[in-house]
């Protein structure tokens, strides 16, 4: 009978001897936050600012109406967004992981406009808006 005993205190094979388990409290917790959209206005942006102070981060998101070239107009901020440095650094990762899964899907994305767009396309397109 001793034997049964011995055998019953040792972990099945398929069991992980306790070492080598992670506590409950170390590994994250992700938590479901509730959102209410109802009021919600969403608007276009294509060009940003980025201002700080010590405490705070300001974006500016505005409309750039002459994507191409120096804006002759004024642009017009249309949001802006304050936020703390905390905040910013997890909005920084979000951002990057999202960025690069559509990469990773669609391929690069080009940020500067002169390498993605085709040379006779700028002096077409005012043209076709006429």
């Amino acid at each position: 009978m001793a034997k049964k005993e011995e055998k019953a205190d040792a972990p099945a094979p398929e069991e992980k001897p306790a070492a080598e388990e992670k506590p409950a409290a170390a590994q994250p917790q992700r938590q479901q936050i509730e959102l209410d959209d109802t009021g919600i206005s969403a608007r276009y942006a294509n060009f940003c600012r980025v201002n700080g102070t010590p405490e705070e981060l300001i974006i500016d998101f505005g409309l750039n109406a002459q994507p191409f070239g120096a804006p002759t107009d004024t642009l017009k901020v249309n949001q802006r967004l304050v936020i703390n440095y905390y905040t910013a650094k997890r909005l920084l990762a979000a951002l990057s992981m999202s960025v690069q899964r559509h990469e990773a899907a669609f391929g690069v994305l080009e940020t500067d406009v002169q390498k993605r767009v085709l040379p006779g396309a700028l002096r077409q397109a005012p043209q076709q808006q006429s």
